[in-house]
């Protein structure tokens, strides 16, 4: 069984392999604001770019407060796109209505991750967590109460590098203190997580879910494929 654990963070441990645009949305159409999809999409990518120009997440906030202030762009851009005319009261109301749907969400399969994830260390395995996140992953770990199950944290934001740049990965298994191929890494993002982990010299395990787009995927170039984050220590004594 493979031991050293590299584990991607958002969409892997939080929504089930799903793509943050998906959980999100269906935050938009469960507190009732009237956009389309297409118009949903245009701003979740621009209040993604906001996020990653300025210093607007602060390390001290968790996830909750971070999806505050990325709902307060998207709804303000889909404001000035004409697309929606709330009162300023009800765009913020709204706003903090999708962000409490979004962390109940998120809270839920966090809980269902550190099940897996607690077992896996009582196992014997080392725990480290590789992901492109604003500088507040710490936070976000310890308000969701699973920073304790990682040695360390390997995050873009503080280390320089982003995902798909295998370096990132490099930085993982240098903090496992082992050879890349004793190492795994387990990701949502095939673009992102598994084809850099395998340049990396990984083995590589794709948590397979709901992507940003349906792609046609080469299944063969994962070590492994899970559609259920319970799967994965059964795949791992494989490996």
């Amino acid at each position: 069984m493979k031991t050293n654990l590299l584990f991607d963070y958002g969409g892997t441990l939080d929504t089930a392999a799903r793509h943050w645009a998906h959980v999100l949305w269906e935050g938009y159409r469960h507190v009732g604001i009237p956009v389309n999809e297409e118009q949903f999409r245009e701003a979740y990518v621009f209040g993604e770019r906001a996020l990653a120009k300025a210093p607007i997440i602060s390390p001290e906030d968790d996830m909750r407060t971070l999806l505050v202030k990325k709902l307060e762009r998207e709804t303000h851009f889909l404001v000035e796109q004409g697309w929606w005319q709330p009162s300023e009261e009800e765009r913020l109301a709204k706003g903090e209505a999708v962000a409490d749907y979004c962390d109940a969400y998120a809270r839920r399969h966090v809980e269902a991750s550190a099940r897996v994830l607690s077992a896996l260390r009582d196992k014997g395995c080392r725990l480290v967590m590789v992901s492109n996140f604003y500088g507040n992953l710490p936070t976000v770990l310890r308000a969701y109460g699973i920073d304790h199950l990682f040695e360390t944290i390997v995050e873009s934001a503080v280390v320089g590098v982003r995902k798909p740049d295998a370096a990132i990965f490099r930085l993982g298994v240098e903090a496992l203190g082992c050879a890349a191929s004793e190492a795994v890494v387990i990701g949502d993002a095939y673009g992102k997580d598994i084809l850099p982990g395998r340049e990396a010299g990984c083995r590589t395990v794709w948590f397979k879910g709901e992507e940003w787009k349906h792609e046609q995927r080469d299944e063969t170039i994962p070590d492994a494929v899970i559609t259920s984050l319970e799967q994965l220590p059964e795949v791992l004594m494989a490996l």
